[in-house]
Order: structure tokens, then C-alpha cells, then sequence
């Protein structure tokens, strides 16, 4: 009998501590002053809501986590969906999403009507030589910190975290079966199944034969602004993991298959990605502007961040019915660190890409020590000094 009301319980909303206002104007503001990519918001997300605030729980935090990483899509946005959903569901993982993306595109269709208008962001490089560098100094930091939380002294979480880290490393790219391998090693050791092979089946599964059925219906290719929601759906689909995986892709697409953009052109949009706040993957919202102005950058910014939230949204109800069980509770924790690993791999692949000199390299060392030394001083205040050094800079080492 209590085994049953147990069950019947986990089917309902938990009782929050704060109101839906609550949440979504926390991640309004995440969305208008997060910078740092993936890896810096998910961490964001994780000192404020868990540690701080104490809004989720931190089964619910790894739960979104590890959802996040098996579903395709950006994995930021995904997580604040999943967190909006925990307490508040279907109409609060709605609100999340929106107050979450639509700062940033506010922001990408400014600076993309300002591309457009003015032939160029040239002062890009300034900021970006000095930001990009800065940035990797949050998403190290914010790697240490989600780390230290999630693998514990667990030597199997260790040897799949640093597993995940060095192929991330070496493919510059992230796996999704490299992921649900980790999950099913870790339960098969602590928790050797006992009639749960089936919810895990259904929970790992669901998210691809989801996402198989949106690249049938998205097939078809008729009008320009068809093509933007048809690609762009197919980025947000197929795509796992962060921006890191995310640019290759929309490099083929935007520069080799469409035709839509020139490689400096692709470049300036990765620029514009990173020097914003909210998620990496708004950059899809500055190159639909570039395509096809304002309704090309709503529509390219719906379809990629369409897929995510319904491959969250959908698994999310299995994840909250059994993830008290023993074994999907190791399946998760496997699941989890080996995504911890990858995300501190990417630090090192980002790192490779934007400290490429001994100023950058002191732009990143001193924003790490400033975030390890004191808690006085926001990320987004390290943002705006870094901007202003870089137009100083940069100019007299070129």
C-alpha cells in the first residue's frame, strides 16, 4: 500500500517554495546577463537555484542534466525547460523558455539589423578577442564547480568523467552513445537490473524516435522561409550537446549547402553567439536575420529551439515516475558524469580557439582567479571591463 501512494506521488507536481513569477523572472534575467555558453549557464543555474535558493532539488538538477544530454538540442536551454517543469509543468517549462531565449534574441536581431545597416561588425574583433578569452574563465570555473558536486569520490564516475573529457578532447565533438554507454556501465555495476530494462528502453529511445519522426515531417523543402524552419529544425533535432557541436553543423548548412552566408559572414555569427548573453545557440536567430531579416530570425530561432523543448518536455514524466529507482537513479549518475567530463573536455576545445596569445591567455587566467578569489564581482561585470580592455588592446598588438 505504501509502495502504490509512493508512486501515485511522484506522478504529481512537488510543492514549491517559490511562485512561477518567481522562476520565470530568474531566467528573464539569466537569459539577459548569462554569458559563458552552456557549461557557465547550466553551472549559473546550479548555484542559484540549487545551492542558493534552494527552488530544486539536486536529484531534479541531475535528472535535467542528464535528460538534457541524452535529448538532442542546445543543453542549457534544455535544462532551464526541464527545471521549469519540475514544479510548474507543461506551463512552466512553456515560460522558462521563452523568458530564457528572448533576451538573447532581442539582442541578435539588434546586432543584426546593425550588421545589415553599417556593412559589418568591425569593433567585433576587439570584443571578441578580449570576451572570448574572459569567457573561458567562467566556463572553467563554472566546470570546477559542477564537478566537484556531481562526482563525488566515486572512482567509476571518475574514470567515466575523464573518459568523456579526453574524447571530447580528441573528437572535438560530443557522443550521445558515449553517454547512455556510461549510464548502462555504471548501472550494471551498482544496480544490476531487475525488471527496469524496459522504463530504460523507453527512456533512452523516445528522445531519437522523436526526433526521427520531426526530420520526417521537416523533409520537404519549398520557399526560403521553409528552408530556414526546415534546417534549422533538423540543427535543433539532430544535434546534441552545445554550441561546440552545433556550429559544424550550421557551417555545412549556411556556408556550404544554402549558400546563405560567407565564411566571414559565419564567423562574425559565432562572434555575435558568444558575446551575448542566454544561450549559444541564438546565433541561428542573427543568421536568419541576415537570410531573410526579421521573420527569417523568428523563424529560424523557433525551429531550432522547437525540438528541444518538446524533447524534454515529452521524456520528462519517466524521469520524474522512476528516477527514485535504484537503477535509474545509477543509469542517471553514469549519464551525468560522463556529460560533467564532456563539458570540462569543451573548456579545453573552446580554450583552443579563443586563447591564442599571451593576452588572451591573461584575460582567461585572471577571470578564473577573480571568480575563485571573491564573489563580489558578477560575471557579467568581467563581460563589459573585458569588452572595453579589448577595443583598447587589440588595436596595438595588430
Amino acid at each position: 500500500m505504501n509502495t502504490s501512494l509512493n508512486k501515485e506521488s511522484t506522478l504529481q507536481p512537488q510543492v514549491a517554495t517559490y511562485s512561477l513569477w518567481q522562476m520565470i523572472l530568474y531566467f528573464l534575467k539569466l537569459g539577459t546577463v548569462g554569458f559563458g555558453g552552456p557549461v557557465a549557464l547550466t553551472g549559473y543555474m546550479y548555484t542559484d537555484l540549487v545551492e542558493k535558493r534552494k527552488w530544486v532539488s539536486e536529484e531534479d538538477y541531475k535528472d535535467g542534466l542528464a535528460l538534457s544530454q541524452l535529448a538532442p538540442g542546445p543543453l542549457a536551454a534544455q535544462l532551464a525547460i526541464y527545471l521549469g517543469y519540475v514544479h510548474y509543468r507543461f506551463i512552466g517549462a512553456t515560460l522558462v523558455a521563452i523568458a530564457f531565449v528572448l533576451p538573447s534574441f532581442i539582442m541578435v536581431v539588434c546586432l543584426g539589423w546593425t550588421y545589415v545597416r553599417f556593412g559589418g561588425l568591425t569593433w567585433m574583433q576587439a570584443v571578441f578577442y578580449a570576451v572570448g578569452a574572459s569567457v573561458i574563465g567562467i566556463i572553467a570555473f563554472s566546470a570546477y564547480k559542477l564537478t566537484t558536486k556531481t562526482i563525488g569520490k566515486d572512482w567509476l564516475l571518475w574514470t567515466i568523467f575523464s573518459i568523456a573529457g579526453i574524447v571530447t578532447v580528441i573528437t572535438e565533438t560530443e557522443n550521445v552513445l558515449l553517454f547512455l554507454g556510461a549510464g548502462i556501465v555504471y548501472w550494471l555495476v551498482k544496480s544490476p537490473p531487475k525488471g527496469i530494462g524496459k522504463t530504460l528502453k523507453i527512456k533512452s529511445i523516445d528522445p531519437f524516435s522523436t526526433s526521427l519522426l520531426l526530420g520526417v515531417a521537416i523533409s520537404s523543402n519549398s520557399g526560403s522561409l521553409w528552408n530556414i524552419f526546415t534546417f534549422f529544425a533538423k540543427a535543433g533535432a539532430f544535434v546534441f550537446g552545445s554550441g561546440l557541436a552545433i556550429v559544424p553543423f550550421l557551417y555545412g548548412g549556411t556556408v556550404k549547402e544554402y549558400g546563405w552566408l560567407d565564411p566571414q559572414q559565419f564567423l562574425d555569427a559565432v562572434a555575435v553567439a558568444m558575446i551575448t548573453p542566454g544561450p549559444v545557440v541564438i546565433t541561428t536567430g542573427f543568421i536568419g536575420y541576415l537570410v531573410e531579416g526579421f521573420s527569417g530570425a523568428t523563424v529560424a530561432a523557433l525551429a531550432t529551439f522547437l525540438p528541444c523543448y518538446l524533447l524534454t518536455i515529452v521524456p520528462a514524466p519517466l524521469f520524474k515516475k522512476y528516477g527514485k529507482l535504484p537503477g535509474i537513479n545509477a543509469f542517471v549518475n553514469g549519464v551525468t558524469a560522463a556529460a560533467t567530463g564532456a563539458i570540462s573536455g569543451a573548456v579545453i576545445v573552446l580554450g583552443k580557439r579563443s586563447i591564442i596569445d599571451v593576452p588572451t591567455a591573461l584575460f582567461a587566467l585572471i577571470t578564473l582567479l577573480l571568480l575563485w578569489k571573491t564573489k563580489k564581482i558578477s560575471e557579467p561585470i568581467i563581460i563589459l571591463i573585458s569588452a572595453i580592455i579589448g577595443l583598447i588592446v587589440y588595436p596595438l598588438i595588430q
